[in-house]
């Protein structure tokens, strides 16, 4: 019908016939063609559905995407080697599932861990390659699935804590516990993990130990002051009461 009118409107000359009645000038046939036209075409625009608008859809994007694998050759070599690095400085390893987290509640994740734990989706066939030769090797075997891994320098309390809470405020305790985890080229399940978080950290040992150290002269000064008390008894003495402690 488009075409048809398109060739109706290109202007015509009208043979001169002798007529009672004036004929149409040419110019105003294919004015009136035209105003014909555009009002068919507009009426037909009513009826066309526009085009549709693109979804936007939320995925999981954990540092490289939601399976953490890199795309090219290049960036594959350079995701091995931050893992071997991370692992170089990593005190132990924890590997939880990856599916269902969505790229807020990951950020939001991020910011609750302690310094010095860094989380990273990892595909399996690049961890693999990043612990060859390495002390973390036996993690090959918890490489099923889709794994977001902690590399825990320090505070392996703090870590856990952090991703405990994390599926408490988001209803997640039922899907996503804690897979497994690696400590001295020792795998350990979940419940072990779990016990390995409580023990004291480092610096707690650390601190503890410094304590003590602290406290003998204290201690030593006190029981030498006793009458009649030998320096060698006294000594004894102290480091007797320190042991209690």
């Amino acid at each position: 019908l488009v075409r048809l009118l398109l060739s109706t409107t290109q202007p015509r000359l009208l043979h001169f016939i002798p007529s009672p009645h004036p004929t149409p000038h040419p110019i105003n046939l294919t004015m009136k063609q035209s105003f014909l036209l555009l009002g068919l075409v507009a009426t037909a625009s009513a009826f066309t559905s526009p085009a549709p608008r693109p979804v936007a859809t939320s995925n999981t994007a954990l540092f490289g995407g939601a399976r953490g694998g890199a795309t090219t050759l290049e960036g594959k070599k350079a995701r091995v080697a931050t893992v071997k690095e991370l692992l170089d400085k990593s005190e132990m390893v924890i590997t939880v599932p990856a599916g269902g987290i969505t790229v807020s509640q990951a950020q939001s994740l991020r910011r609750s861990l302690p310094q010095g734990t860094t989380m990273m989706v990892v595909k399996n066939k690049l961890m693999s390659r990043a612990i060859e030769g390495t002390t973390y090797e036996p993690v090959g075997e918890m490489l099923k699935g889709a794994n977001m891994w902690f590399f825990i320098e320090e505070d392996i309390g703090g870590t856990v804590k952090s991703w405990n809470s994390f599926l408490k405020d988001n209803g997640k305790r039922e899907t996503h516990t804690i897979l497994g985890g690696n400590i001295e080229g020792t795998n350990y399940d979940s419940k072990g993990v779990e016990a390995i978080s409580k023990l004291p950290s480092k610096l707690e040992l650390i601190a503890q130990i410094a304590g003590s150290i602290n406290a003998v002269p204290t201690k030593l000064a006190r029981v030498v002051k006793a009458p009649g008390m030998k320096v060698a008894r006294a000594i004894k003495l102290a480091g007797e009461e320190v042991n209690k402690e």
